[in-house]
């Protein structure tokens, strides 16, 4: 027990220098979160780093230029363009395309924040509706908010907007059993606080402790290593598992560790 007590630290200090290695702002260039960190006004820096995290797959240098052009398409006033874009400007975001995601998506996803903006200050609620105060994870938020893109923002809205089923693939949801990575790597950005300059610690209804680890393929494998993991599939179940061991190493922050274990997985090849 004393000599699992002694690996168990020495795994955390390791992972603790890690997570300070790479939570600066030199991190920040090469990741998709420097798309957020172009604006300084709470809704643009929530409407950016959406539509990055969104589009957060295959190699970090496209998905980082592919989120800028449709910011500068935007005017790089995104939170102006979803409340006041008319026609001419939607005709502009036509010939956006990134990887699967078209401009059918594209002009669902503006629609919805438009209307989501005109009753919230912020895109906060719209992740705490399926959430009670004493969840210990974010399973009932990213399912809540799953449901409220596709449905619940609708709700008393005259002539609502048709809904692509194409779109539907675009946000993940527990229920599904997606990983819901992206959208966890969002909610870090929004939740966590900024500490190394990196997460903006916008949001407060929803604690840190709640987070769940963006997992994928590396950030498993990296795991699986460490012994943090032992379930095959790369699932939901995996990112509450993985979640649930760095709670040990940090109740109140697991996600942190997301800085090491990607880090390792991705920059350093571990």
């Amino acid at each position: 027990m004393a000599d699992r007590k002694k690996e168990i630290n020495r795994l955390k200090d390791f992972l603790n220098r890690k997570v300070e290695e790479y939570n600066r702002p030199s991190f920040i260039e090469a990741d998709p979160v420097c798309i957020p960190h172009l604006f300084s006004a709470r809704a643009d820096i929530e409407i950016a780093g959406l539509f990055a995290a969104v589009f957060a797959w295959g190699n970090r240098t496209t998905i980082i230029s592919k989120s800028r052009e449709l910011m500068e398409r935007m005017d790089m006033r995104p939170h102006d363009f979803m409340m006041n874009h008319g026609e001419e400007d939607l005709r502009g975001l036509l010939s956006f395309k990134h990887r699967t995601f078209n401009a059918t998506d594209l002009l669902y996803f503006v629609e919805v924040l438009k209307q989501h903006y005109s009753m919230h200050a912020s895109l906060e609620p719209a992740f705490l509706r399926g959430m009670d105060a004493h969840d210990k994870d974010m399973t009932g938020g990213l399912n809540g908010f799953y449901g409220y893109f596709f449905d619940g923002v609708w709700a008393g809205v005259p002539d609502a907007f048709e809904i692509p089923a194409r779109t539907r693939k675009h946000i993940a949801a527990p229920f599904r059993g997606s990983t819901c990575k992206r959208l966890n790597m969002y909610l870090r950005w929004m939740v966590r606080p900024a500490d190394g300059g990196v997460d903006f610690g916008l949001w407060t209804s929803i604690s840190p402790s709640q987070l769940v680890i963006p997992i994928d393929l590396h950030v498993a494998r990296v795991a699986k290593r460490f012994g943090l993991l032992q379930r095959d599939a790369i699932d939901w179940q995996a990112a509450l598992e993985l979640t649930a061991w760095l709670r040990r190493l940090d109740s109140s922050d697991p996600v942190k560790y997301d800085y090491a274990l990607f880090a390792l997985g991705v920059i350093e090849k571990f």
